[in-house]
C-alpha cells in the first residue's frame, strides 16, 4: 500500500518502556507486513536475545541472515600473528569463499604472507573560520605553541583516544585541522569525535577572542574514499607481501609469474585511465566480507578498500614478489557490532575479540586481500575466471 501525501504518518511503532524485547520486535513486523504484506517468517527467526542489540540498532524487527562460508589455512608470518589461520567469510556471492581459498593455499604454499603495519590513526577535522587568511595564519601559530593544552583537552574525554598530533591545512580565511588519535582496540570515530569536540571547547574558551568553528569541516572523510587518506593514512596502513615461485604459479593458476606481470602492466594502464582508488584486483571482496562477518561497520569498506599494489619480478623471473598496502583499513576488535553473538563467534575464529586483539585482526585482514589478488588475477589471466562464475555462482530464481 503506498501512503499519498495527505495521509497521516503511521510512525513504526515503539515501546517507551522496553523497545528491545521480542514483544516490541514482533509488534513492528505486524506492522510492516500489514502494510507491505511481506512474510517476514525468516526476519523473525533468530538465536540472539533482542536486549543485546540495544546501541547496535533502532527499531528492531529481527535479522538479516548472510550465509558464511569457511576459508584456509591462510599462513601469515606478521607481527601480531604467526600462524595458520581459518578466515570465516559472509557473502552471497558465489565463487567468493573457493576464490579466496585458492589464493590462500596458494600464499600458504608459498611460505606465507608477511604482514607489516605502519601506522594506525583515526581522524576528526575541524575547521575554524576567520575573518582574512592573517587570522587563520595568526592562529596556526597559536595552535602550535598549545598543542600539550589542546592534548590533555582532547585526552580528558577518554580514558583510551591518545593524541598524536595535528595537520593543518589553510584556505582563504579558513584553518583545517585534522586531529590524528590512537584508538586502541575501537575502530574510533565517535572516541575521535568526541575528544576533538572537548579540544574544539578549550580552544574556543583560551584563544583570545574566541574562536569559531564547525567540528567537521569534511577533511575527516568519513566513509568516502580521499587521496588525503591514501598518503596521511586513515585507520591502519598495512602491507600484505609474498614472494611465490613461478613454477607454483604454473601448478595453480595455470599462469606464470612472467604472464602475470605483464597482465598487471596492462592493469596498472587501465586503472590509471579511470582514476581507480585501487590498482589492484578486489580488496572490496575480501573486506566487505570480512566485516559482515565480524561485526564491522560494513560502510567503512567505502574507505577501506583503496589499495596499491607492487610488483617485481626476481630471481631471473623465477619468484613474483607481490604486495598490496591499504592505506586506510578501518576495523575493531572491541566496541560497535564485535560483541554481538554471530560476529563474536566469527571473532572467535580468527582468534581476534576483544582488547589486545586488533593488531591481529588487521594483519588477517591485509592477508586475506592479497589472497585474493593472487587468485582472481591467476583466474583472469587464465581465462577460467568466467567458467568459475558459471559454475559455482549460478543461483537464478530460486526461491
Amino acid at each position: 500500500m503506498t501512503q499519498r501525501p495527505n495521509d497521516t504518518r503511521l510512525s513504526v511503532p515503539r515501546d517507551t518502556e522496553n523497545d528491545y524485547s521480542l514483544d516490541a520486535a514482533r509488534i513492528r513486523r505486524d506492522f510492516i507486513s500489514r502494510r507491505t504484506g511481506a512474510d517476514l517468517t525468516h526476519t523473525g527467526s533468530f538465536s540472539i536475545s533482542p536486549e543485546i542489540t540495544r546501541g547496535n540498532v533502532e527499531n528492531f524487527i529481527g535479522v538479516a541472515q548472510v550465509p558464511v562460508g569457511l576459508a584456509g589455512p591462510l599462513r601469515i608470518d606478521g607481527e601480531h600473528v604467526n600462524e595458520d589461520v581459518y578466515v570465516p567469510l559472509a557473502t552471497t556471492e558465489g565463487t567468493l569463499v573457493a576464490s579466496y581459498n585458492r589464493g590462500m593455499r596458494i600464499l600458504t604454499e608459498a611460505g606465507g604472507v608477511r604482514t607489516t603495519i605502519h601506522e594506525r590513526f583515526m581522524q576528526r577535522a575541524p575547521v575554524f573560520h576567520f575573518d582574512d587568511a592573517r587570522g587563520a595564519r595568526d592562529f596556526a601559530a597559536w595552535i602550535d605553541a598549545r598543542t600539550e593544552d589542546i592534548r590533555g583537552a582532547a585526552e580528558a574525554s577518554s580514558s583510551i583516544a591518545k593524541l598524536s598530533h595535528i595537520e593543518r591545512y589553510a584556505v582563504g580565511p579558513m584553518l583545517h585541522l585534522r586531529f590524528n588519535y590512537e584508538t586502541g582496540d575501537a575502530a574510533g570515530q565517535n572516541m575521535a569525535g568526541k575528544a576533538t569536540y572537548a579540544a574544539c571547547e578549550w580552544i574556543a574558551a583560551n584563544h583570545p577572542g574566541g574562536a569559531r568553528y564547525t567540528l567537521s569541516g569534511a577533511m575527516d572523510t568519513d566513509k568516502k574514499h580521499s587521496q588525503l587518506n591514501v598518503l596521511h593514512s586513515r585507520g591502519a596502513r598495512v602491507i600484505a607481501e609474498v614472494r611465490i615461485p613461478s613454477a607454483l604459479l604454473r601448478e595453480r593458476v595455470g599462469a606464470s609469474a612472467e604472464t602475470l606481470f605483464r597482465a598487471r602492466l596492462n592493469s596498472f594502464a587501465g586503472s590509471v585511465m579511470a582514476g581507480s582508488a585501487n590498482n589492484g584486483m578486489h580488496a572490496a571482496n575480501a573486506l566487505a566480507a570480512l566485516f559482515i562477518a565480524t561485526g564491522q561497520d560494513a560502510a567503512n569498506v567505502a574507505e577501506s578498500h583503496a589499495a596499491i599494489t607492487y610488483v617485481r619480478l626476481e630471481d631471473d623471473g623465477e619468484t613474483y614478489y607481490w604486495s598490496i598496502t591499504l592505506p586506510s583499513l578501518i576495523v575493531a576488535t572491541f566496541g560497535g557490532g564485535t560483541g554481538l553473538p554471530t560476529q563474536a563467534e566469527c571473532l572467535d575464529i580468527l582468534s581476534c575479540r576483544g582488547p589486545g586483539k586488533v593488531g591481529r585482526f588487521i594483519e588477517i585482514c591485509a592477508a586475506t586481500v592479497l589472497a585474493g589478488e593472487v587468485s582472481l588475477a591467476g583466474a583472469v589471466v587464465a581465462g577460467d575466471w568466467v567458467d568459475s562464475h558459471e559454475k559455482l555462482g549460478r543461483n537464478r530464481g530460486k526461491r
